[in-house]
């Protein structure tokens, strides 16, 4: 069932230097219960197109609809924000409180959700993140993968229906976006709808669906192995491909004969084993 669906979506940004459009007639549908990555230059609209899901931002021209709300319509304000949560970059800036418990209550205390139903979602979300162990630890004794498991938290405990990851792997190391990815993951398979933004192509390879943008445009909706099957095509685009795409690629160009549709390590050293 759809939950997300844009139809000829512009936004435009007033600057001192004129008009900059960052997002030219975008059209697509999401699902209830995909999972989408969205990838694309610095600059081509993701982020953008990331705050229309939860009406940060508003439509310059055409229409978004989320759960069936228009976004643009000031009346469905709250009901869209209450479908959608959002994690971002840096987890410093999500964090409100001295406490995990409190950080992770503090959406739902905005709600005027009751003391006793705010401590069972408080609990609920902390143990769907593996933070249950850290409820009474001050966000500052903890790492920064840790850090964004608690933001998710807070969003899990509004109860939303949707998560949008804006670049939230970003600032952490490896062992940091392990802990995210494989949490995003976990909400994913429970049924929740991801929209998971990302520099870290690995990252997409979970993904159901990716969106690949240019310009403020969607180039081209795909599996990550339809995405990526086009190597020139991505780099074209000043993007990077995932270790077992580009290695397959090398290898192939040395003559040996590796499968087109290599996409995760896994394929990739079975592929090897083959040779």
């Amino acid at each position: 069932m759809e939950i997300i669906r844009a139809e000829n979506l512009r936004h435009v940004y007033k600057t001192s230097a004129g008009e900059k459009v960052a997002l030219d007639g975008v059209n697509f549908s999401i699902n209830e219960g995909e999972f989408i990555a969205i990838i694309g230059i610095n600059g081509s609209g993701k982020s953008t197109l990331a705050k229309h899901f939860n009406a940060l931002l508003m439509p310059s021209d055409g229409k978004i609809f989320v759960a069936g709300l228009d976004t643009s319509d000031k009346k469905n304000l709250w009901r869209v924000r209450e479908n959608v949560g959002m994690v971002f970059q840096n987890p410093d800036n999500e964090i409100v409180a001295a406490v995990v418990e409190d950080d992770v209550a503090f959406g739902c205390e905005n709600l005027g959700i009751e003391p006793d139903e705010i401590q069972r979602r408080v609990n609920f979300a902390l143990d769907i993140v593996n933070m249950s162990a850290y409820k009474k630890f001050s966000p500052s004794k903890l790492s920064g993968g840790q850090k964004q498991r608690i933001a998710i938290a807070g969003v899990l405990a509004m109860q939303t229906k949707i998560i949008v990851f804006d670049e939230a792997t970003a600032m952490l190391d490896p062992a940091g976006r392990r802990e995210i990815l494989d949490t995003v993951q976990r909400l994913h398979a429970q049924g929740l709808t991801i929209i998971y933004i990302t520099h870290f192509m690995e990252e997409t390879a979970v993904a159901d669906k990716i969106f690949l943008m240019e310009d403020g445009k969607i180039l081209k909706i795909g599996t990550p192995r339809q995405i990526f099957s086009d190597v020139k095509e991505i780099k074209r685009l000043g993007l990077d491909v995932p270790v077992a795409v580009e290695l397959a690629e090398r290898l192939r160009r040395r003559g040996l004969k590796f499968p087109k549709n290599i996409l995760t390590d896994e394929e990739f050293i079975n592929a090897c084993l083959n040779v």
